[in-house]
């Protein structure tokens, strides 16, 4: 048995088909009375049908969360939050929408009740992200944690498929990276297994039939476990390629974790090899990376770089980016393996398989 430290975070989560009835009593437990309902232009609906079930203790809807949570975007959030006097905020969206609740929160120390209509798992983390003048940065704190995570699988019934495949492998890679995490330990390891085998099996049925509840449930349900496994341990090399790629190059969250987990896998292989059997079995597949890279394939996910919105003229500047301020990796990926790293993002932009 390993050494390890497990620290458990203080959160409320309701799970189950039909949980969003439970709104205004969640509320209510938050002693929250004038809430601010945050959404996507896109989500407009949603948010409007949250603020009609909160009656009079809904403050007004901002519905301008965008990917990445542009500073600019958090403060005028922030601003109209003070001025409608909200004591809370509902979060009705995928990670976008979260995202802007917790810089919100960062700012304010408002609390947060999240309603996850994607399998993005910011629900479940501490984890915040700011972009200003075209760079990401994350940071920890707990003040960003959102309160209450309500789980209803009849919202995600309506993500696109497209959505829900990059959704759900962006999962994964929660749970992935933390089986190799430097700051590992056996809980997370359960929850991360069980996570990928819910996912690997939901999004196939998903792709078949997208209003099959049964499999958004299975979907939602290892994304809550993916989400904490990224709540409660480091993260490592595909994610700092990603928020490289996301916040500098403004691509799209979930399709560019689709695209480079299994290269990142690839790289991470033989210095995780226990971590890549239990991603393996968990998948079913042989191999992790190939097993990952077949899973987006075969269900109609963007596998290259070059299809989400990349140039192969900045490819050069993301592997100066990538390696300049790297995140602890089993394999180190600082200055000195530039070289692999560059090569990497280059398989991952034509859409190669994983080596």
């Amino acid at each position: 048995m390993q050494d390890f430290v497990y620290t458990s975070h203080s959160q409320r989560v309701v799970f189950g088909i039909g949980s969003l009835k439970h709104l205004a009593r969640e509320i209510d437990a938050l002693g929250g009375r004038r809430a601010l309902v945050l959404s996507t232009p896109e989500q407009r609906t949603q948010a409007e049908r949250v603020a009609d079930m909160l009656g009079t203790h809904a403050a007004g809807i901002f519905d301008r969360a965008v990917m990445h949570v542009p500073i600019e975007t958090a403060r005028e959030a922030r601003d109209v939050a003070r001025r409608l006097g909200a004591d809370c905020a509902v979060a009705i969206g995928g990670g976008s929408t979260t995202g802007l609740g917790k810089a919100i929160a960062l700012d304010s120390g408002l609390p947060i009740l999240a309603i996850p209509t994607t399998y993005a798992g910011s629900e479940m983390t501490s984890i915040y992200g700011l972009t200003e003048a075209g760079v990401k940065k994350t940071g920890k704190d707990p003040r960003v944690l959102p309160r209450t995570v309500l789980y209803d699988p009849e919202l995600s019934q309506t993500l696109p498929l497209a959505m829900s495949v990059t959704s759900g492998i962006n999962a994964i890679a929660h749970a992935a990276e933390g089986l190799y995490a430097q700051d590992s330990n056996p809980v997370m390891d359960l929850m991360a297994v069980e996570g990928i085998t819910a996912m690997a099996r939901a999004l196939p049925s998903i792709r078949k039939n997208a209003l099959d509840i049964h499999a958004r449930t299975d979907a939602l349900y290892g994304a809550w476990l993916c989400g904490s496994v990224l709540g409660s341990v480091g993260m490592a090399l595909h994610h700092k390629l990603c928020h490289t790629l996301g916040g500098s190059f403004n691509l799209p969250h979930a399709e560019v974790h689709t695209v480079v987990l299994p290269h990142a896998l690839a790289f991470n292989a033989a210095a995780a090899p226990i971590a890549m059997a239990r991603i393996a079995k968990a998948l079913g597949s042989a191999s992790a990376a190939v097993g990952l890279y077949a899973l987006a394939r075969d269900n109609g996910a963007p596998t290259a770089l070059k299809d989400v919105g990349m140039r192969a003229e900045d490819l050069d500047r993301a592997a100066d980016l990538a390696v300049s301020n790297p995140y602890w990796n089993p394999r180190p990926f600082g200055p000195a393996e530039r070289g692999a790293i560059r090569a990497l993002l280059q398989r991952a932009w034509d859409g190669e398989p994983p080596r």
